[in-house]
């Protein structure tokens, strides 16, 4: 489990969250959701470590994340940030390999259970006929799953990833939740995501997290958290909310601007 209480972060006098307490159990799918600016990426960057909280505290497995070493607390934890930077050339078997480094000691060389990984965390996310080519060759969708199979290679027990489908299509957007559902399912990772699609993140998910001004709005089932109302009050938009036939999820048919 990780959970934060408390959790403030500014930047430059400016409150971007304000005393957050969240929970994320342990084997399920969380989504965090809410308008541009709310904090989701902020959060993660706190529970990953990339940036220290002005006050409060992050706890992995009941222990304060400061308290954890830096190798320890990567094997237990993975973040994947938005993709932004310019691809490497490097092959995208030398991209999945870097997710070893916190197995291995100082200039420690991967081993065979090394490469039995790296070829593992190829194989689901379907990377392995594209193991030699460069990152540079790939699509944005095929990168996607590149980098997400170096984070898996950490073989983590909580992945954190921060908007894993920004900038794809409708298909590639598709192929990574089933990539994420996979993960959870099959390996038992506790993943925590922060999406924008609000119908994605009602279909994939176990858990919802919904922020907005740096507070958390609301948390609970996809069914109790996505409903007309939240719309409303957080992203000031008026919704039609209807609950799909086959497992009962909230679907928003329609929006419009308030």
């Amino acid at each position: 489990m990780i959970r934060g209480e408390q959790l403030v972060v500014k930047y430059r006098n400016h409150t971007v969250i304000d005393r957050v307490n969240v929970q994320f159990e342990e084997g399920l799918v969380h989504s965090i959701l809410g308008p541009n600016g709310c904090g989701k990426s902020t959060l993660l960057k706190v529970l990953s470590r990339q940036l220290q909280s002005e006050s409060g505290v992050v706890y992995l497995n009941g222990k304060d994340i400061g308290q954890w070493a830096a190798k320890p607390f990567s094997r237990h934890l993975a973040m994947l940030a938005q993709a932004q930077e310019r691809p490497t050339d490097i092959s995208v078997y030398d991209l999945v390999s870097y997710g070893r480094f916190p197995h291995k000691g100082w200039m420690q060389r991967l081993d065979e259970q090394d490469k039995e990984v790296i070829q593992w965390a190829l194989h689901i996310t379907g990377m392995s006929a594209l193991a030699t080519s460069s990152v540079q060759e790939l699509s944005g969708g095929e990168r996607q799953r590149a980098r997400i199979a170096m984070a898996v290679a950490q073989q983590p027990r909580v992945l954190l990833l921060d908007e894993p489908t920004t900038y794809l299509d409708i298909c590639h957007q598709l192929e990574i939740m089933e990539l994420v559902v996979l993960l959870n399912r099959d390996k038992q990772m506790t993943v925590v995501m922060v999406l924008h699609d609000l119908n994605h993140a009602s279909a994939y998910s176990d858990r919802i997290t919904v922020m907005n001004r740096g507070s958390v709005y609301a948390s609970g089932m996809p069914g109790e958290v996505i409903n007309a109302q939240m719309l409303r009050d957080v992203f000031r938009v008026e919704a039609t909310v209807e609950l799909e036939e086959e497992q009962g999820r909230p679907l928003i048919r329609s929006m419009k601007l308030l």
